[in-house]
C-alpha cells in the first residue's frame, strides 16, 4: 500500500539541516560526549544555520561542516578541545579540524600528521570508539 505524499514536503534546506544535526550528534555520541547541555550547543547551532541558508540558499550543502565547526568552537569555549584527534599518539592532545572551512563533504582532519581521519558523522568508525575532548564534559 503506498503512503500518501506529505502535505508538507521537507525542502531541501531542512534536510540539510536535520543531516547537519544528525552527522554532529554521530560525532559526539562516538566521543561519549552527547550530554544534554552539548546536544543543546548543536540545536542552536542549526538555529544559527537555518537563518544562514535562507540568506545564502546556495550555502546549504556546506551546512554540515560550519555546524560541526559551531559545535566544536562552543565546546572549546566551555569544556576543552574536541573531537580529540585519534592518529596522533605522543605529544600534546590536540583537535582535529573541519575541513574544507567552508566546502560540501566536510571531514575531520589532523594537521600535524597531515591526514583526513573521517567524514563528519563518522569518527565512531575512524576512533573506534569513544574518544571526548581535553576536558570532557561532566553533566
Amino acid at each position: 500500500m503506498e503512503q500518501p505524499a506529505s502535505p508538507h514536503p521537507v525542502s531541501p534546506m531542512e534536510q540539510a539541516l536535520h543531516a547537519a544535526r544528525a552527522l554532529v550528534i554521530a560525532d559526539l555520541v562516538a566521543g561519549d560526549v552527547a550530554d544534554a547541555d552539548v546536544v543543546s550547543l548543536v540545536e542552536a547551532s542549526v538555529v544559527q544555520r537555518r537563518w544562514w541558508v535562507e540568506q545564502w540558499p546556495e550555502g546549504v550543502e556546506y551546512v554540515a561542516g560550519l555546524v560541526a565547526q559551531d559545535v566544536q568552537d562552543s565546546l572549546l569555549e566551555r569544556y576543552g578541545r574536541w573531537p580529540l584527534c585519534p592518529v596522533c599518539g605522543v605529544g600534546d592532545p590536540h583537535a582535529l579540524d573541519v575541513e574544507p572551512e567552508l566546502g560540501p563533504d566536510p571531514h575531520w582532519v589532523c594537521h600535524k600528521a597531515g591526514v583526513k581521519v573521517s567524514a563528519v558523522g563518522s569518527l565512531g568508525s575512524a576512533t573506534g570508539g569513544p574518544g571526548g575532548p581535553g576536558e570532557a564534559p561532566s553533566s
